[in-house]
């Protein structure tokens, strides 16, 4: 499960746990400061900013070849690029800075930073375990040429899958983005599995977009979202060659996530990819 859905809303499960470890946090914080001291419900607040902030310029730095050509780009967050322990070492310096400052705020703000990023730890972490012992789901999809694959069909070598439909507006945009990575990286097998759309729909757009890509296939039911528990689009998934899942990104890419995403790889040995026969076709 990658997502918590409620009707028509999706979050993803990582941005849910954080959120949750900030409420945690604030409301530690405030039970403790009922028995005598400040309410550090604002500090809180701003050392989260402070530490999105940091956690933001970070990533943004490690990745600055991605960005050069577009500085704008830096402050688009909704490629999720940001890097998590800056971040947090942020967030226990300014602490430590606030609590000397206001010794009222001393003991209310240390359990609630203690108990907030305690949570937020052991929730990431035992998703990550939880994450990476799911494997590539045992469903049948069909290619441009109307022919049952088999997903499994596609294990023998690194596995990047994106989930993503044409009237999605992130779909579209992080499209150039994977056509680029597809290109140049002959070592990966990204598959394009389009999510309850038809064929001729499909067509069309990739054809007025100019993009030109391998290994579009098609789940006209949506059984792959279900399966892999992530009814949010875009979603793109990161495989073993056995098939593990190494890790996955909801929402939009951008070329610094993606290069981010794709360091999963790094220490996965590369072996072929078994693929089916494909039709002579610019969406096969």
């Amino acid at each position: 499960m990658l997502t918590f859905t409620l009707g028509t809303f999706a979050i993803a499960l990582n941005h849910l746990l954080l959120i949750s470890a900030l409420a945690l946090a604030t409301f530690v914080g405030w039970r403790v400061a009922k028995r005598g001291g400040d309410n550090p419900e604002s500090v809180l607040f701003s050392l989260f900013l402070m530490g999105m902030l940091a956690a933001r310029i970070s990533f943004v730095a490690v990745y600055w070849a991605h960005y050069r050509n577009d500085p704008w780009q830096v402050i688009d967050l909704r490629d999720g690029g940001f890097l998590a322990w800056p971040g947090v070492i942020v967030v226990l310096l300014a602490a430590l800075h606030r609590a000397w400052r206001r010794p009222g705020l001393r003991r209310p703000l240390g359990f609630g930073v203690a108990s907030g990023l305690a949570f937020w730890l052991l929730a990431t972490f035992s998703l990550s375990i939880y994450e990476q012992g799911t494997r590539l789901p045992e469903i049948s999809l069909k290619n441009a040429a109307g022919e049952v694959v088999q997903l499994a069909d596609y294990k023998g070598g690194p596995l990047v899958i994106n989930l993503w439909a044409t009237w999605c507006p992130p779909c579209r945009r992080e499209m150039p983005v994977l056509e680029n990575a597809q290109q140049h990286r002959p070592d990966l097998t990204f598959l394009f599995v389009n999510q309850a759309e038809s064929m001729q729909s499909v067509a069309t757009f990739l054809e007025t977009q100019g993009l030109s890509l391998t290994n579009v296939l098609f789940d006209g039911g949506g059984r792959l979202s279900q399966a892999v528990g992530s009814m949010a689009l875009p979603t793109t998934l990161f495989y073993s060659p056995e098939g593990r899942l190494l890790g996955s990104h909801l929402g939009e890419l951008s070329e610094a996530s993606l290069a981010r995403a794709l360091e999963n790889f790094d220490t996965v040995p590369v072996t072929s990819s078994r693929k089916l026969p494909c039709p002579a076709s610019a969406t096969c």
